[in-house]
């Protein structure tokens, strides 16, 4: 969440707040400790070590305490996407320079960054942990009362002061509204928690989230390809062919549908807050604007002073406008980029599926196990950073092309100019028509008179084979100085081309913006290609059916077969020291075989225990 002074303004002086949102976060990791601890200490290591020999009384307590499956959850998606919203002001926060809190060298802010997002995860650990913990009824509990906490203390300080000195009127309302409407969804969803735990406990109810290891809809997946096709497909609708279909066979995992939320919650917020910095940018150029206005009239100016008055007046009039329509166009490009961020996803995992490697560059399709691993780490937070900063640029360069529209099309048809702006764009437009007839035409010459004739009927084109071989010489001599003159034209062109094409999918990380060749430099599109090789080893519904198909085979076998008694001796298994099994397997020996007693080795002091004589037994 925000700090009580966002992004380094001071909040409006006249309303004082009784609490502050920085120690709220600092102390908050107190309690946030507590939980973690409680939690751990109801899971249980499944490797034991030599320690648990000697801590009898812990027996394997104090596990470790998983917060998210980033690899293959698919239960609590859309809880854990709200636990990410919740988390949205912060995340917003942490981009800002106000919140490196001490003053240290320029080289020892990314540590200092680095300790304040794991202050961060700290202070928002309990939200996921007591949503994946497997005791429903503690952790439903516990986060209930660590989430209302968080929900009072934000609505007490938004209450308090719902101004600020940036917005203005309902400043802290516009910026915490998404994380308080994601924190009452948490507390809908500790509250549900309990309650069917409660009735699991009182033995009212099944128990309804199992983690199972084939999803279902992975096993339908499966069933699907096994069986036969349909004999007719079913008629799809407009939005079906053109915007999106709904695969019941297919569930995004966790990690994106936090990501989408998370994602969109801070671009609203950015949204926001560049909206209003412009604001305040367009008010200081009136002021300005007023002030030499003021100064021309004093001082008795010429008309050309007067001129340039009209003239900034206008470029703010005009650049306002351009900004608030640009505004809208970039909002909903990246609003639309974060669906289709979705959609690329199910389509790039389908094709993985199917073994088709083809669509990816040749050098990315096979990564290496450790970018796999440490991009499913980066995957999340890159794509908001890539989404927030390829918002910005793309904003900035649409505002410039807006710009130059309004003074090269619109504004000289408002002030009279109309025809002559037809002549100028008609000319230029039959330079450039005719410049590209030339190119077709040179296509179609060397289609006509430089290539032999087809080499049968069918054929869709005539073979790569020279004809009139000295007229093609002459033809390229003549040709080779205009194309000179030609690729200065091209080749600006194909700048332009890569200027505006590289801006508009800046956001996108699901796609490289380099060239052939050079995608490996391309951090972010690694980051993709890692991610989605991760999803495809480890939620693979083949593999995973296979497996599954294993593990059953495997446990039906051992229920037919009777308990062998070396089970005993596993080490995983013990939950006692090594001295007490040691006696329990020799009293279970001697009970068993009642002739070894006599064979064992006789004590050699009073109070020493015998062991036996072999200790193969």
């Amino acid at each position: 969440m925000l700090p009580a002074e966002p992004w380094g303004w001071q909040t409006n002086v006249s309303c004082n707040s009784s609490i502050d949102m920085e120690l709220v976060l600092h102390y908050s990791l107190i309690p946030s400790f507590a939980i973690i601890v409680v939690l751990s200490f109801l899971e249980r290591r499944v490797r034991r070590s030599q320690a648990d020999g000697k801590l009898c009384l812990l027996n394997g307590r104090f596990g470790i305490v998983v917060p998210l499956d980033f690899v293959g959850t698919f239960s609590n998606r859309w809880s854990f996407g709200f636990a990410f919203g919740a988390t949205a002001n912060k995340v917003m926060f942490l981009f800002s320079d106000s919140y490196l809190p001490l003053q240290v060298p320029q080289w020892a802010q990314a540590i200092l960054l680095l300790i304040g997002g794991t202050e961060v995860g700290l202070a928002y650990f309990p939200f996921f942990a007591c949503l994946s913990t497997e005791f429903r009824l503690v952790g439903s509990v516990l986060g209930f009362f660590y989430t209302c906490t968080w929900f009072l203390v934000t609505a007490i300080y938004v209450a308090q002061c719902p101004h600020g000195q940036m917005i203005g009127d309902y400043e802290k309302i516009i910026f915490y509204w998404p994380s308080l409407l994601c924190l009452v969804f948490l507390l809908g969803r500790f509250i549900l928690m309990c309650v069917k735990a409660l009735r699991v406990r009182l033995k009212r109810g099944v128990p309804s989230e199992v983690n199972y290891f084939l999803e279902v809809h992975q096993a339908q997946h499966v069933k699907r390809l096994l069986g036969k096709p349909p004999e007719r497909q079913a008629r799809k609708s407009w939005f079906q062919r053109k915007v999106y279909e709904w695969d019941p066979c297919f569930q995004f995992p966790g990690r994106m549908i936090g990501t989408f939320v998370l994602a969109l919650i801070c671009l609203y917020i950015f949204i926001v807050i560049e909206f209003y910095i412009y604001k305040q940018f367009s008010e200081g150029l009136n002021v300005l604007e007023q002030n030499f206005e003021e100064l021309v009239d004093y001082s008795n100016g010429s008309e050309v002073h007067a001129l340039v008055v009209l003239k900034l007046k206008e470029f703010i009039n005009v650049s306002q406008g351009v900004w608030i329509f640009t505004t809208v166009a970039a909002s909903l490009t990246c609003i639309s980029y974060v669906f289709h961020i979705l959609a690329c996803y199910r389509k790039h995992m389908k094709r993985l599926w199917a073994g088709e490697r083809q669509f990816l560059p040749q050098r990315s399709r096979d990564p290496s196990s450790s970018q796999s691993v440490a991009a499913i780490a980066r995957y999340s937070g890159w794509q908001i950073a890539y989404l927030l900063w390829g918002y910005l640029i793309l904003h900035v360069v649409q505002h410039l092309f807006g710009l130059m529209i309004m003074y090269s099309f619109v504004l000289p048809v408002q002030q009279g100019q109309g025809l002559e702006l037809a002549k100028g764009l008609g000319l230029g437009i039959l330079t450039i028509g005719i410049a590209i007839g030339l190119m077709m035409l040179q296509i179609k010459i060397a289609a006509s008179f430089f290539l032999q004739p087809k080499l049968s009927p069918d054929d869709k084109q005539k073979p790569l084979a020279l004809n009139n071989r000295k007229a093609f010489h002459n033809f390229n001599y003549f040709l080779f100085f205009y194309n000179v003159l030609l690729g200065l034209g091209a080749c600006l062109f194909r700048l332009f081309y890569s200027v505006v094409l590289g801006t508009w999918l800046i956001a996108r990380i699901d796609r490289t913006i380099m060239q052939k060749g050079y995608e490996a430099a391309d951090m972010g599109f690694n980051t993709w290609i890692g991610m989605i090789f991760m999803d495809l080893y480890h939620t693979n519904p083949t593999l995973l059916s296979f497996c599954h198909i294993l593990l059953a085979g495997t446990t039906e076998k051992k229920q037919q077969q009777p308990i062998k008694y070396y089970v005993f001796n596993n080490r995983a298994e013990a939950r006692v020291s090594c001295r007490a099994r040691t006696r329990w397997l020799l009293l279970y020996t001697l009970l068993n075989n009642p002739q070894l007693t006599a064979l064992r080795k006789p004590k050699v002091q009073a109070g020493v225990s015998a062991a036996p004589q072999n200790s193969s037994d």
